[in-house]
């Protein structure tokens, strides 16, 4: 990359450490050019207060902030809720905003008539693939700029160094300073104490959960909470009809007030090494129980059980940077036919970080009490099983006859 024609850069912004440091760096080392800053609201609220004022003090010409928490939650997040999509049981807050994020950065890119995007994800994360492969997507040729794989700075700690030098004011400390990633589905921590998965994470610290209490902080009376869903999408709880943010925002609060949603995990890597991080997902966790609750009662063993194959076929896909592949899209739309049929209501108990299943109502149910019943009934003529188990176990019997004789 020839480094002196690049006039105008975008540059992905957050406000956090990274981003904030990049921008007078770019200007020092790409010959002062024109940094356009776009921050995607995913729903990260506070993080966004001042940032216009930060980011053009630093040395940007605008900040683009683009309202993206609808589409993110509509578009990417519950289809996978619907598709069950975890990885080793992360719910996959922060790979489900990239794609929407990178794309609404590089549609900007192409329109503000950019030499290249810039982002500040490090070259050890698994997010530096998924912001690269999103802008591949929309922008083919776009060059992009990734500052870690370039400058000498080595830590956090040296990058508070650079921040204090060039007077790029900062939100936090170097004792403060866990990478974190916050959107409306979930919040992580990495980094200082909890890079040693031998230390249980300071949950009960004041300040360090931000969606969540401990379960030891949690009320000692249970909350309990009813979603309803219109095939495989959550469209009310406890009987109001709410939009998708508004929706998230309350189960977050009833969940997060409850100590659910808190998953301590040393994950795989996409790029081959193990992390360990903590993850506040409190609404997530709900939605994800209660929607594997209604399909118990609502989907075929056989379609249940495959489905659940594919659900983490594509949870390794959304976590590996796949999104806009057609794999993933052709999984989303086998989903798709999946739900049509999940449809009804889950009534859960939360209590000191745990969910629990009270109670599962649909009018696809394929739960047939009469036929399951433990007393007489007259739909089930239990004298049919030796008929079956006879086929059923013929392979078995045929084997061992075999064998016996073979024992002669």
């Amino acid at each position: 990359m020839d480094k002196s024609k690049i006039k105008k850069i975008v540059l992905a912004y957050s406000g956090g450490l990274d981003t904030s440091v990049i921008i007078p760096w770019l200007k020092e080392n790409y010959n002062d050019p024109e940094i356009i800053a776009v921050s995607g609201n995913v729903g990260q609220q506070s993080e966004l207060e001042g940032l216009e004022e930060k980011a053009l003090k630093t040395g940007a010409s605008k900040l683009y902030i683009e309202d993206l928490t609808k589409e993110f939650l509509e578009e990417y997040v519950f289809p996978c809720v619907m598709a069950g999509a975890k990885y080793e049981g992360y719910l996959l807050g922060t790979a489900f905003a990239r794609p929407p994020i990178a794309k609404r950065i590089a549609e900007i890119a192409l329109r503000e008539g950019a030499d290249a995007i810039c982002h500040g994800c490090t070259g050890k994360g698994n997010d530096q693939v998924r912001f690269e492969l999103a802008i591949k997507a929309v922008a083919p040729d776009m060059p992009v700029i990734a500052p870690w794989r370039e400058w000498s700075i080595r830590s956090r700690s040296e990058e508070i160094d650079y921040a204090e030098a060039h007077n790029v004011p900062l939100k936090i400390s170097r004792e403060t300073s866990y990478s974190k990633d916050k959107n409306i589905w979930h919040l992580s921590h990495e980094g200082l104490d909890l890079e040693d998965p031998a230390n249980e994470p300071q949950y009960n610290k004041p300040g360090f959960l931000e969606m969540c209490v401990s379960p030891e902080q949690a009320p000692d009376t249970p909350t309990y909470v009813t979603v309803h869903f219109e095939q495989g999408v959550p469209t009310a709880v406890d009987g109001e009809t709410l939009g998708s943010v508004a929706l998230v925002e309350k189960l977050n609060a009833l969940g997060g007030a409850n100590g659910v949603g808190l998953l301590d995990l040393v994950e795989n890597r996409l790029v081959g090494m193990k992390s360990h991080g903590l993850y506040e997902t409190p609404g997530g966790s709900i939605l994800y129980k209660a929607h594997e609750v209604l399909e118990s009662i609502t989907l075929d063993k056989e379609t249940a059980h495959y489905k659940a194959l594919v659900g983490q076929k594509l949870g390794e896909l959304v976590y590996n940077a796949q999104w806009f592949t057609p794999l993933t899209e052709a999984i989303l739309a086998f989903v798709k036919t999946t739900q049509q049929t999940v449809t009804g209501d889950v009534k859960l108990k939360l209590y000191k970080g745990n969910i629990i299943n009270v109670g599962v109502t649909s009018p696809y149910s394929l739960y047939d009490s009469e036929i399951a019943t433990f007393d007489e009934d007259e739909v089930y003529n239990q004298a049919d099983a030796s008929g079956f188990i006879n086929l059923y176990g013929l392979p078995i019997k045929v084997r061992a006859k075999m064998n016996a004789k073979k024992d002669q």
